[in-house]
């Protein structure tokens, strides 16, 4: 294994930080979807909620493989979009439906007294969202949307499949050459770690920073 670092370790570097810009933009991305098709799921336009109900249902119902390989060369008659756009913009569409639930539930969580306590100080039901509910609902939807980041990071590997360099490409490369699978998988799964733990990190200091987990001390006079 040690040969295996020494040898490509600059090619397995490389690939680290492909993977960690397709992931990071595609989560851009499906924050984006995320936070359009959960203003879809809870509002009040049955037409929206309808629009919303299909695109999750399409997304969660069918394999992500699936829907890279229908973006690469599924709609290259439509659009010849290159690897790295088509696993990116599958990745952030397939992230964005579990994220879009994500927002929702939040959202739901929050108690409806808030939402008519603002109204009744003449915010409208908008303002109300964005200055009061959302805030809160963005707090309490750090830890799922933590999880569902890491499993977007571990899902970029499929785009190995279209030809992007990732980290899982460059192990097939490497396998191919040397024909160590075990000790070839094995040095990048180490990577594919470092970056899950360097990802926890962040979203840990964020939870701290927020105060997300820690109940709020009430005082009573």
């Amino acid at each position: 294994m040690a040969d295996i670092f020494s040898e490509h370790g600059v090619a397995f570097l490389k690939a680290s930080w492909m993977t960690i810009s397709i992931t990071a933009i595609s989560l851009l991305f499906a924050m984006i979807i995320g936070l359009i098709f959960a203003s879809f799921k809870i509002s009040s336009n049955r037409i929206l909620n309808w629009i919303a109900d299909i695109y999750i249902g399409i997304i969660r119902g069918t394999p992500l493989i699936v829907q890279i390989m229908f973006l690469y060369y599924g709609l290259a008659n439509i659009i010849n979009l290159d690897s790295f756009t088509a696993g990116a913009l599958a990745l952030g569409v397939h992230t964005g439906a579990y994220i879009a639930e994500i927002f929702r539930g939040s959202v739901q969580s929050i108690d409806r007294g808030q939402m008519e306590a603002a109204r009744s100080l003449g915010m409208s039901s908008s303002l109300a969202m964005r200055r009061i509910i959302f805030p809160q609902a963005f707090k309490r939807s750090i830890p799922p949307l933590a999880n569902q980041f890491i499993i977007g990071l571990k899902d970029s590997s499929l785009v190995a499949y279209i030809s992007v360099t990732d980290l899982y490409n460059t192990a097939l490369g490497v396998q191919g050459e040397n024909y160590m699978p075990f000790e070839t998988y094995f040095v990048v799964g180490i990577y594919y770690l470092v970056i899950v733990l360097i990802f926890t990190w962040i979203a840990k200091r964020m939870e701290q920073k927020m105060d997300v987990s820690r109940p709020k001390e009430v005082s009573v006079a």
